[in-house]
């Protein structure tokens, strides 16, 4: 639901940003929020706003869905968005980051689907309602203005619950952006073999942890690569340095939208994948993982991406860490010079009735 009391307040970004709490259904501890954050892009010079000089992605708004453990704290990101015409919102989910209450287990739901309530309640703030199945259209409440368009922006296990989600409610999305979603699990062959033990444990114990086997070296790659000329900001309570604790009815909701994807989902806007080129095993520290996705195998993704629908872009980017906007800053230029180049497409496919001149 959408509390129309509820305001936007400064964000912990700074000036750049704001942020809204999104009242959700109380569940087994209490009660449940999102936080949707919006960027507040500098104000356009007149120049620009010249008739005939239109934002390339005027009339567009993206939202963007953190991954496993995570937030919602890449600047630059937003930034990429704003400077081309775009309004960027961004989502902690319940349970993670600012939306993190005490007394809550961080990220922990036992269906992906959970997150409908939480994408329903952000879009309804950004102007894009969702009707529920069979509901007749006129009932929908007032959009924020005709023809704009929704980019669906979404990392790691963000990107799975944006895929499911966008392939259950056709006509939504106008376009997915990937940042290596976790299509598939780690140990694709095991995944059928271990999913009737995780589906064992998530019935009878679904809080029990599963031992902790992130040695923080993903954490450390990133550290390793960071750009003092692109600075980035982490709140270590929000993005531990090693993950959070995985429960069992967690990762039964994962392993579920694992088949899903692996029997073929049907989304209907075009997908942009973002990949690194290569995946290393963090079994002990090298220099080799900064250069590598440490967490995902991504050959297994990038065949994974393929089932998303009809129109799939996969890029793969040489010598990316698993958030491909995190890496060294090769890596980094080059992901975004290839999301870049992906987006004028897409904007130049546009229907000539609704293109921008």
């Amino acid at each position: 639901m959408v509390d129309d009391r509820a305001e936007w307040i400064p964000d912990v970004l700074g000036d750049e940003f704001a942020q809204r709490t999104l009242t959700l259904t109380d569940d087994d501890e209490g009660p449940v929020v999102a936080t949707l954050v919006r960027a507040l892009p500098a104000e356009v010079p007149w120049w620009r706003s010249i008739r005939g000089h239109r934002p390339l992605l005027d009339g567009v708004d993206v939202l963007y869905v953190h991954g496993w453990s995570d937030y919602f704290f890449q600047k630059r990101l937003a930034r990429f968005w704003t400077s081309r015409g775009a309004r960027f919102f961004a989502l902690d989910l319940r349970k993670y980051g600012r939306s993190l209450r005490d007394g809550q287990t961080p990220g922990y739901v036992t269906d992906l689907r959970t997150y409908d309530e939480d994408i329903a309640a952000a879009l309804a703030v950004m102007g894009h309602p969702v009707r529920s199945a069979g509901a007749d259209p006129a009932d929908a409440p007032p959009s924020d203005g005709p023809g704009r368009r929704l980019v669906l922006l979404g990392h790691s296990t963000g990107g799975l619950t944006l895929s499911l989600w966008a392939s259950r409610h056709p006509g939504t999305a106008d376009a997915v952006v990937l940042n290596s979603p976790w299509l598939e699990f780690q140990v694709a062959a095991a995944r059928a073999a271990i999913a009737p033990v995780v589906e064992l444990g998530a019935r009878l114990r679904p809080l029990d942890a599963a031992p902790q086997v992130d040695l923080g070296f993903y954490s450390r790659a990133q550290q390793e690569v960071a750009d003092p000329d692109d600075p980035v900001e982490v709140d270590l309570r929000w993005r531990p340095l090693q993950t959070m604790a995985v429960h069992a009815g967690w990762l039964h909701a994962i392993l579920n939208g694992h088949r899903s994807v692996s029997a073929g989902l049907a989304i209907d806007a075009p997908v942009c994948v973002l990949l690194s080129a290569r995946s290393a095993t963090p079994t002990r520290w090298s220099d080799e993982l900064t250069r590598a996705d440490s967490v995902l195998v991504v050959d297994d993704i990038a065949r994974a991406s393929l089932r998303l629908g009809s129109s799939v872009t996969v890029e793969r980017i040489d010598g990316a860490l698993h958030d491909v906007f995190l890496s060294a800053h090769a890596a980094r230029e080059d992901a975004y010079r290839r999301l870049g180049l992906w987006v004028a497409g897409w904007r130049a496919g546009w229907p000539l009735a609704g293109a921008q001149t």
